[in-house]
């Protein structure tokens, strides 16, 4: 039977939260984000006390998680998040579903009542027993491990056992339960006596064997083939294989087009760049489609929002994939680690370089405000993003939130040169930028942008407290068009135009902030100059920003579905565009 602490210590023991910190800092965890409670705050305590990781509380577990995700998505390392029971391990759910959807590892250390009290009215039950519900059965359809760990001694097995779920393909959230009790029990030290156990042991294990045969049957359709166009997912940015995939389409004189949330794992600069792919993407992308004999995904299963616009296209050509998993389109798949498909596929190719065909690289879409614009100062999204890409620092993060803002950003601007652009289109939760901003900024030590609207900030903004708590680098910019504006856009389009249950009364959010929280450096940009120089001026300091920015709620952002509202019509023909966008093949996105 194992004592607690509130026994006198034995020689040669630890708590088990003492052991999960340490094993945590010998895995490279620099940070634990999360919110605190009582079924949780020995773990809190343990992260106090072990130097090597800082323990960073959010202001609500989803953002906790997107913190974790954010780091992991920069660092390339296991994202950490703790939360306490009941509704905080209730609110993780939404922010460990977008991890596991976009293959992100992240830990989640989740406290439960004591042992002893399950089934006897617990606050906070989840044991599944004397008619409680089980949290086990709650976290393990989004997770890739999950356990409840009823012995301390267990710990020892399931914490190596969840680190390696969550970091072995495909990568995805790892779940542990941990009751209070448990929590404070002690264990041997481990290494007394016996070899110790790995904390990652995913990291030495044997890789999968690439099919030869399948090598050799994609290395031939490339080679026979005379145009490639090449659409890059965000795979290659986690398994760093940005200069892997850069040489492939140099010895295959390929195009090279980006999925809408992979907009950095290639140059955006280089002559091949062909654009964004898919709903928020360019024309030029279809344009080189059409153009090809062969459309090479790699690290892509091309879902719907990278491929919206492009099916037909994709018919007509042979469609071949690099990845560890298969495609959503028919093709030949070569199935195994990113890595090992593009170096044996590269290897097999002349090494001389092929020249790209000429093409007219990402132009962007014509947007227009079909209505009038808003009254007082707005700034046109085209103006906005364009202050924002002259003053985005290099090696800066970039986080874009969904809506018709996101959908501008990923649109219009350039993925830095060094530093991630990222985009969760997992589940594409509103608000996931606040919190992964945050955690990409601690983790890195390097600035990180917010491009965000309203609707997202009154979601999870005050996460901009968090920021302002531990000096995190992150410059806020929200575009304000008092709108869940992608929503009215197509009730107005869609529906008739109404209802109007989706445009606000104006707020003053640089007001509201400024407020809120004095030493935060905070603007009302008045104009697209006057937005530039804010965004310099946060460049230059050491801790958060925040930047509103007023926009147009009428106006149609370069998204694919919308396009067709831009176009005059006249009469009924308007009207029937209003009633059913089922002819028209819109593609429908939340």
């Amino acid at each position: 039977m194992t004592s607690t602490t509130g026994d006198l210590p034995e020689t040669g023991t630890v708590r088990v939260v003492d052991y999960l910190a340490g094993e945590l800092a010998r895995a490279g965890v620099t940070h634990v984000f999360g919110v605190g409670g009582a079924n949780i705050e020995d773990l809190y305590d343990a992260v106090h006390r072990a130097d090597a990781i800082r323990g960073v509380v959010a202001k609500h577990e989803f953002s906790a998680v997107t913190m974790a995700d954010g780091c992991a998505r920069t660092t390339r390392r296991l994202g950490v998040v703790a939360a306490t029971s009941g509704g905080g391990a209730m609110n993780l759910l939404p922010g460990l579903a977008e991890a596991y959807a976009s293959r992100v590892p992240v830990l989640a250390l989740v406290g439960q009542p004591p042992t002893g009290q399950e089934g006897h009215g617990a606050f906070q039950d989840t044991s599944g027993t004397a008619g409680s519900f089980d949290a086990l059965e709650v976290f393990t359809p989004v997770s890739r491990f999950c356990a409840r760990v009823d012995d301390a001694d267990s710990i020892t097995e399931l914490l190596p056992r969840a680190v390696a779920a969550a970091q072995a393909a495909p990568r995805g959230p790892a779940v542990l339960l941990l009751p209070k009790d448990v929590q404070q029990a002690r264990i041997p030290v481990p290494g007394r006596g016996a070899a110790r156990p790995a904390s990652v042991p995913a990291a030495t294990a044997p890789a999968a064997r690439l099919d030869t045969d399948a090598v050799i049957t994609v290395a031939d359709i490339l080679h026979r083939a005379d145009r490639v166009l090449v659409i890059a997912g965000d795979e290659v940015a986690a398994t760093d294989t940005r200069a892997e995939l850069t040489e492939l389409a140099r010895r295959l004189g390929a195009w090279v087009a980006v999925t809408p949330d992979a907009k950095d794992v290639f140059d955006n600069s280089d002559p091949r760049f062909a654009g964004v792919a898919g709903v928020m993407g360019h024309a030029n992308v279809e344009d080189c489609l059409r153009r090809a004999d062969v459309c090479l995904l790699v690290g892509t299963r091309l879902p719907l929002l990278a491929r919206g616009g492009l099916e037909r296209a994709l018919t007509a050509a042979d469609v071949v994939c690099l990845g560890p998993e298969p495609p959503f389109v028919p093709g030949t798949a070569l199935i195994g680690r990113l890595p090992d498909a593009l170096r044996s596929v590269t290897g097999r190719l002349p090494l001389r370089p092929r020249p790209c065909p000429q093409h007219a690289g990402p132009l962007p879409t014509v947007v227009t405000s079909p209505q009038p614009h808003a009254p007082g100062r707005t700034i046109p999204y085209a103006q906005a993003v364009g202050a924002v890409r002259a003053a985005l620092p290099h090696d800066a993060h970039v986080f874009v939130d969904a809506g018709n803002a996101g959908a501008s950003a990923v649109h219009l601007l350039p993925a830095p040169r060094h530093g991630r652009f990222v985009l969760a289109v997992g589940m594409g939760g509103m608000g996931y930028t606040f919190g992964a901003a945050i955690g990409a900024a601690l983790a890195t030590g390097r600035r990180a942008y917010v491009l965000a609207g309203d609707g997202s900030f009154f979601m999870h903004g005050m996460e901009v407290h968090t920021a302002v708590e531990y000096a995190a680098p992150v410059t806020f910019v929200v575009f304000n068009n008092q709108a869940h504006a992608m929503c009215a856009v197509r009730e107005e389009y869609l529906q008739g135009g109404v209802r109007g249950d989706d445009r606000f009364s104006r707020t003053d959010l640089a007001a509201g902030m400024a407020a809120a929280f004095p030493s935060l450096e905070v603007t009302a940009a008045e104009h697209a100059a006057h937005l530039r120089r804010a965004l310099l001026l946060s460049n230059a300091g050491g801790g958060p920003a925040f930047v509103a920015v007023d926009c147009d709620p009428a106006e149609i952002p370069p998204f694919q579905p919308f396009q067709s509202f831009n176009e005059p019509t006249k009469g009924s023909e308007a009207t029937d565009r209003k009633e059913s966008s089922d002819d028209r093949g819109i593609v429908h996105v939340g």
